[in-house]
């Protein structure tokens, strides 16, 4: 383990213990402040260099790495708690889930996951070595095991990870190469190497010439991403008329037959027939009946209305049958299309859309009117229209940056614009809402590709492919964003290549060879 001067308190007593559910909170905060919705990545480093800074003070004693493991536990479950605590809105609020039993899932979901963190701070503890740069490394090896096991074990539910608070810091120029992931790896060497600094090492000339040398990466980094951007790259076709609808359908009426679904079918329904924009998109399940359920004529007047002219319409709504299953799904129409497109969700929800083994007893518990759906895909075909490829993706399926990367295999076929339909009025008038808009702008960052956004309750809005958020329409309103989103294509970024051809497997392996080579040191050592 790294040396240094240690004071007693973050050694023993309650101290440590405070600092790192203060400092799970913070990394929490972090990904989108309260109050303003933004990401703060100097405050995401902080909070887990506090971190680093409690687990090099504890003990070298027998039960010293229990307690590094229960300290990792701690900010990480007050962390994720802290980040996705609006599940308890949509357990409670809308499941009828008696608030006792929401808070405590919200809080069980949290602890389980924070069992990733407490196994890579264990781990930590008692492979650690002794130099500081060595040492930086292997504890941000084993935080990315964590972060990638939390994002693809058990389905995934990677919301909340450390990258997504870098979307607008120095380390969004990683993005293109190395994905989120990769950026939340660099952000754990910069927490560790800060909780190991010491104010004498300002003195040091080694010091100021490990800060320059991180700094010209950083300024060659930057340089040769606004090289791709503007030579690489290249602006697909016209920028296309957007029309963007977010219905505000309170999510308590939104599948009642007497509140929700009339309002929607009405209000939707006016939308589509007087929009004039080239492109229009209603969120996921706008139209939240069954083509089979809906009045005579009400779908056929759509695809006459979109099948001909200059227009194209990508429209939430629920397909098939009780027999081949049910999808959440994007119907798609455009001018010349034989059939309607058609994009069925393949990442889908726990408990909201599809029912885990052993759980059936615990969605009997709450009245959320979804059950088990079946999945598309992987790498669906995009919708053609007027010089772009649109991509589809539903509600948080952004947030699988290596799923959407699939996309990207085939250089002729690969997207020129990413489309988000999403409905998360499940979760209130919450940070969820900014949260989400955080993702959708790593994911434009990762593939340099403009995300729009069409939701039920917000954020409804246009990202360009530098991350930028160039529209937003206010959340929980009725209303339609107008805007303009400019295609791009060329090739592909270094991340959607090897993530599209790969998934994850290069950083897995990074951190297993990290850990395993430091557990063989270890081994030597001793």
């Amino acid at each position: 383990m790294p040396t240094r001067p240690v004071s007693r308190g973050l050694s023993r007593g309650p101290l440590p213990w405070l600092l790192a559910a203060a400092g799970g909170l913070a990394q929490a905060a972090s990904l989108a402040l309260p109050g303003s919705g933004r990401p703060l990545w100097w405050l995401q480093i902080l909070s887990l260099a506090l971190l680093a800074r409690v687990l090099l003070a504890a003990p070298r004693t027998p039960r010293g790495g229990w307690r590094a493991a229960g300290l990792g536990w701690l900010f990480a479950t007050s962390w994720l708690a802290g980040t996705f605590w609006w599940l308890f809105i949509s357990m409670h609020t809308y499941g009828g889930l008696a608030a006792p039993l929401a808070a405590l899932a919200v809080l069980a979901l949290a602890a389980f996951l924070g069992s990733y963190y407490a196994a890579a701070c264990g781990c930590f503890w008692a492979l650690a070595p002794v130099r500081r740069a060595p040492a930086a490394i292997l504890f941000a090896a084993l935080w990315l095991l964590a972060e990638l096991a939390r994002g693809q074990w058990w389905t995934g539910f990677p919301w909340g990870a450390g990258g997504y608070a870098h979307g607008g810091g120095p380390l969004a120029v990683l993005a293109r190469s190395v994905g989120v992931y990769g950026i939340g790896f660099a952000a754990a060497v910069l927490a560790m190497a800060l909780a190991q600094g010491r104010l004498a090492d300002l003195r040091r000339a080694r010091c100021w010439a490990g800060a320059a040398l991180v700094l010209l990466a950083w300024a060659g980094l930057a340089w040769q991403r606004e090289a791709a951007v503007s030579d690489v790259q290249r602006d697909a076709g016209a920028p296309l008329s957007l029309a963007l609808l977010q219905g505000n359908i309170a999510q308590d009426e939104k599948f009642q037959s007497g509140s929700g679904v009339p309002q929607a079918l009405a209000w939707y329904g006016e939308q589509l027939r007087t929009a004039s924009a080239q492109l229009v998109v209603a969120p996921e399940t706008a139209i939240p009946l069954l083509p089979g359920q809906l009045m005579p004529g009400y779908l056929q007047g759509i695809a006459r209305r979109y099948g001909s002219g200059d227009q194209a319409l990508l429209l939430g709504i629920p397909l098939g049958s009780l027999e081949k299953g049910y999808t959440n799904s994007v119907m798609g129409f455009a001018p010349g299309l034989g059939a309607p497109y058609r994009y069925d969700k393949h990442h889908l929800v726990p408990f909201g859309e599809f029912i885990p083994p052993l759980f059936k007893w615990f969605t009997e518990l709450m009245n959320i009117p979804l059950g088990d759906f079946a999945r598309g895909a992987v790498g669906q075909p995009s919708l053609a229209f007027a010089g772009q490829r649109l991509a589809p993706n539903i509600c948080y399926e952004d947030l699988f940056g290596e799923e959407l990367a699939v996309r990207f295999r085939d250089p002729a076929q690969a997207p020129t614009i990413l489309v988000n339909v999403s409905n998360i009025g499940w979760f209130g008038d919450s940070v969820a809402i900014d949260q989400h808009l955080a993702i959708s702008r790593m994911r434009a960052l990762e593939f340099e590709r403009p995300m729009v956004r069409a939701t039920n309750t917000g954020a409804t809005a246009v990202i360009d492919h530098r991350g930028a958020t160039i529209a937003l329409l206010a959340p929980h309103t009725r209303g339609v964003l107008l805007a303009q989103v400019q295609g791009r294509a060329g090739a592909a970024t270094p991340y959607a290549w090897w993530a599209g051809h790969l998934g994850l497997a290069p950083l897995w392996l990074l951190g297993l060879a990290v850990a395993l080579l430091a557990w063989g040191r270890r081994a030597r050592r001793t």
